[in-house]
């Protein structure tokens, strides 16, 4: 970890209701940043705030602005005095979204709003958070294992839309850079699914591989793999990515390990005893899963990924950055401990 900042900058993290957002918030007022988060209501400030303070106490260090994606409204504002942006905000469906362009829109538009409006203000860097899924769909490279040499395809028919509006989106913001972007620097973030502990009462989408294992609600496990992360190691690589000269320009695969669903029960069982007493213990047919997927819209997106193993390396990161990230072992238990602390699941 970075050592406390003493400097007093301020940094702007768009999307201060989302899980790797508010992680960025706790991250930055521990190393003594000035922190200004936009969200689009400020009836959500009391919980954003709460949130946050079972980590760090802002005290005063904390400010909550207005500003949505899909308006010019409330940037300038937003950004006014920033030394940084975190441009974390996007949307993330629970399921197919029944029109692409719910996702794509707010995503790219919102990104060049973003960024217009950190050039105008002197922003020194932005750091964009992206997604490993702009990197991995598209043809496997030589050895199997994607890295940020890769770009998702966003015209090809098997390219889901949530894929296709990251990939968009971060085209859009490298093409900015080329076009006006004064002094400002990029950096972009790629992460693959999201674990670890949440904050506040509403988690993140991908949180759901350990919620749904703990809760029963899959009665067998899917044959389903993916590469995953800690959402408190992401959050560290952000601000990495932030402070270190060399990142200007680049972007960073941010993963830990490839684990198939199997082996997530498997921790979950071993670490957690009684409590995992929900978490199935048999292998589910491709099939059935399919057949589900028929009336469960948040495994319509995934079944065509049943038996897949899609691999990312962050070597990049840790050679270039020096980001280590924790045991996966870690982040699935202290995702879990923190899913139950919070109410957040029911496993009577």
């Amino acid at each position: 970890m970075s050592a406390m900042a003493d400097t007093g900058d301020t940094v702007l993290v768009t999307g201060g209701s989302g899980a790797i957002a508010r992680w960025c918030i706790v991250e930055l007022l521990r190393r003594g940043y000035t922190v200004r988060t936009s969200v689009r209501d400020l009836a959500r400030e009391p919980e954003v705030r709460a949130s946050i303070g079972t980590q760090v106490d802002p005290g005063d260090r904390l400010s909550l602005t207005v500003a949505d994606l899909l308006s010019d409204d409330g940037w300038a504002a937003a950004v006014a005095g920033a030394r940084y942006v975190l441009h974390v905000a996007s949307p993330f469906p629970p399921g197919v979204p029944k029109h692409e362009d719910d996702l794509i829109v707010p995503a790219r538009e919102g990104t060049l709003r973003v960024l217009r409006a950190a050039a105008a203000a002197g922003v020194e860097r932005v750091v964009q958070t992206s997604s490993a899924a702009a990197v991995g769909y598209a043809d496997a490279p030589p050895g199997g294992i994607y890295t940020e040499n890769e770009w998702s395809d966003p015209a090809s028919p098997q390219t889901p839309a949530y894929p296709r509006s990251k990939t968009l989106a971060e085209r859009a913001a490298w093409d900015f850079m080329k076009n006006g972007a004064g002094v400002m620097t990029l950096a972009v973030v790629n992460p693959v699914a999201v674990i670890g502990p949440v904050l506040g009462a509403d988690p993140s989408f991908s949180f759901q591989a350990v919620s749904r294992l703990l809760t029963g609600d899959m009665p067998a496990i899917p044959r389903l793999g993916f590469c995953f992360v800690d959402v408190r190691d992401i959050a560290d690589l952000h601000l990495l990515a932030m402070t270190t000269p060399a990142a200007a320009g680049q972007r960073f695969l941010g993963t830990k390990a490839f684990a198939w669903l199997s082996d997530i029960a498997k921790i979950l069982r071993e670490k957690l005893g009684p409590e995992a007493k929900k978490v199935p213990t048999r292998q589910a047919p491709d099939a059935l899963v399919r057949a589900l997927a028929m009336f469960d819209p948040t495994l319509r997106g995934i079944t065509a990924d049943l038996g897949d193993r899609t691999e990312f390396t962050s070597a990049k990161a840790q050679t270039e950055l020096g980001w280590t990230p924790r045991p996966l072992e870690d982040s699935v238990v202290d995702c879990a401990r923190s899913l139950l602390a919070n109410g957040l699941l029911k496993t009577a």
